[in-house]
């Protein structure tokens, strides 16, 4: 990863399928001082609470065979519903010039769902993206995690 810095007022999003935190450098690009300006949450609901019936079967059109359908992972829908609603509230911030530059932290998985509904202007004003999932840590680690990241 190349050497990025955070700015004064820069945003700092972290994310992953169930929680997003919305953070704004209010120290310098030298000694972070990262503040919570939203924080939202998803309720994690066991798959089996999402889903009601077992998989259908499918009957073979000819003889007497049959098969299991693949059952639907309610809960990885439920985490790609949440972080496209992310990314739309990061496309509305940047359209508003609320957010003008900020570097986005996910796992992988979640920076691809994210890529995806990113419009062009929010692409364009991410500085940088950090494929880490740091959303359970407390603020205090996130920006020493994002210190030693700078230095490195």
């Amino acid at each position: 990863m190349s050497k990025f810095n955070v700015p004064w007022k820069s945003w700092v999003i972290v994310c992953d399928g169930a929680k997003a935190l919305f953070l704004r450098n209010d120290g310098d690009a030298e000694i972070l001082n990262l503040t919570v300006v939203e924080h939202f949450d998803q309720p994690a609901e066991p798959d089996r609470d999402l889903s009601t019936d077992r998989p259908g079967r499918a009957y073979s059109s000819v003889g007497t065979g049959r098969s299991a359908m693949e059952e639907t992972d309610f809960h990885e829908q439920a985490e790609g519903a949440f972080l496209k609603g992310i990314a739309e509230k990061l496309n509305e911030g940047v359209y508003s010039k609320a957010i003008e530059r900020y570097i986005l932290i996910a796992p992988p998985k979640a920076l691809g769902i994210l890529r995806q509904t990113l419009n062009a202007g929010a692409v364009e004003a991410m500085r940088a993206e950090v494929p880490k999932d740091l959303v359970k840590m407390p603020v205090p680690d996130i920006e020493k995690h994002l210190t030693a990241l700078k230095a490195a």
